[in-house]
């Protein structure tokens, strides 16, 4: 038995993944179609809830495997995200991944992804939750450190 007990209630853990392919000339955006509310049917990155006995890394990397298939990529931790009306189900705070994957990487969906497929940066489809904005910030300073 867990001899603390909060009164305070505790906000959801989430991880989201940013993979990239094709960087240096026509980059591209790996987005999974989401099978199950909130936003059922809406592209979205890679991600979902960190288990209770996993770190962010685990979480991150099981989520990618589940989703996508990817198992073979490096992830590095980019930000936090913590708006606090970021998720419909409650209060969640979302820490991102970033990844590049080889060109030639195959993807398949799975879990509860209904779809995953690769968009060009330029011409990407709506994006669920708060994604455009990680999207904008992770591009914002990918392209400030590239000046």
């Amino acid at each position: 038995m867990n001899e603390y007990c909060y009164k305070y209630p505790r906000p959801a853990v989430t991880v989201d993944i940013i993979v990239l392919r094709n960087v240096c000339s026509d980059p591209e955006l790996l987005l999974i179609k989401r099978l199950n509310p909130p936003f059922k049917d809406a592209w979205a990155f890679p991600g979902g809830f960190v288990d209770i006995d996993e770190t962010l890394e685990q979480a991150a990397i099981r989520e990618l495997k589940e989703e996508t298939g990817i198992e073979d990529i490096i992830l590095d931790q980019f930000k936090a995200y913590s708006e606090i009306d970021r998720d419909p189900r409650g209060r969640t705070i979302s820490v991102v991944f970033t990844g590049i994957a080889k060109y030639n990487t195959h993807i398949v969906a799975g879990d509860d992804a209904k779809e995953a497929d690769w968009f060009s940066i330029n011409a990407l489809p709506e994006l669920a939750f708060d994604h455009s904005f990680i999207l904008s910030d992770a591009i914002s300073i990918i392209e400030s450190g590239n000046s």
